[in-house]
């Protein structure tokens, strides 16, 4: 049967608690909580390659600092190299039945990791859609900047959604709007293509192109 830690204390000090010194006592032991474990921070991960201690191989195909490959050898021997050459012994292959080991500097090597792959995020860019607004009665010196813009968008691997806005009386002219988006499209054919095709949304009609 499960005692509370009330009950534990009631049958080491009895019910009554006679004495001041016992009463004092026994109102302790029922102040008493419940211990926390101590909290046990999760085990670190290696993402990188093993290396060094980490290799369990019992032998390895190694390549010295120089890039002499000396065929297979023990990995205690590997080891011993590696640490006569003031390197570590890194795997840099695990496909094979026996995994291919370098002597290398372990801490330059993750460095240049790292830059590669920030050079590679900074590389990649994120798709924006760009809008361009119109309207069906634009002149020409408006449309002409409007293309240069798109133009710079194209090439900056961005789609645009091109958005003409139709006003007052101009609803009854729907087809000004047709005309003017697939003028868009012809100027634009051989930077881009339809990805979304007009399309009338109220007094908006709208169109997406992206990039090609």
């Amino acid at each position: 049967m499960l005692l509370t830690a009330a009950s534990r204390c009631d049958i080491a000090f009895g019910l009554s608690g006679r004495s001041p010194l016992r009463r004092a006592d026994y109102r302790q032991c029922q102040e008493i909580k419940a211990i926390r474990r101590p909290f046990r921070a999760p085990a670190t991960t290696n993402d990188g390659p093993r290396a060094n201690q980490d290799i369990r191989s019992p032998s390895v195909q190694l390549i010295d600092a120089e890039g002499k490959n000396h065929g297979i050898v023990p990995t205690s021997q590997a080891l011993a190299m590696a640490e006569e050459a003031g390197l570590d012994l890194v795997e840099i292959n695990s496909n094979g039945d026996v995994p291919v080991c370098k002597i290398v500097d372990l801490g330059k090597l993750k460095y240049q990791s790292q830059k590669k792959a920030s050079e590679a995020r900074k590389k990649q860019k994120t798709v924006e859609v760009k809008e361009i607004k119109m309207r069906p009665n634009i002149d020409t010196h408006d449309y002409q900047v409007k293309m240069r813009a798109m133009a710079r968008f194209f090439d900056e691997g961005d789609k645009v959604k091109v958005t003409l806005r139709f006003r007052g009386r101009e609803m009854a002219h729907m087809e000004l709007g047709m005309k003017l988006l697939q003028q868009v499209k012809d100027d634009t054919a051989t930077l881009a293509k339809v990805e979304a095709e007009p399309k009338l949304e109220g007094r908006q009609m709208m169109m997406v192109l992206a990039p090609r």
